[in-house]
């Protein structure tokens, strides 16, 4: 699991790569990328399967800004990555990943 941030220069944004790794999937067929910054919409951001097994997708999000999200896998099983800027108690009794730009 790990979050890769690149600021554009000039613009209110950054890119945000977001990947889960092959063990932490752990064999699933499907990982969404899932989080406040799609509503929580657990079909928004499907993340992409690499060549290593891992899953990977990127977003553009504004700047100055937290953003709570966790990994969907094979729509039923709840993911956060452990490489979180922090995390947040969530209404389920477990925890949100967090990600400051």
């Amino acid at each position: 699991m790990s979050i890769r941030k690149r600021y554009l220069k000039n613009k209110p944004f950054c890119t945000v790569t977001f990947s889960l790794s092959k063990a932490a999937a752990a064999f699933a067929s499907d990982v969404h990328l899932v989080g406040d910054f799609n509503g929580w919409d657990k079909t928004a951001n499907p993340m992409s399967r690499q060549k290593n097994g891992s899953f990977a997708a990127s977003l553009s999000l504004e700047r100055g800004k937290d953003y709570q999200f966790r990994y969907l896998l094979d729509k039923e099983r709840w993911e956060n990555d452990w490489q979180a800027d922090k995390y947040l108690p969530n209404e389920f009794g477990g925890d949100n990943s967090v990600v400051v730009v």
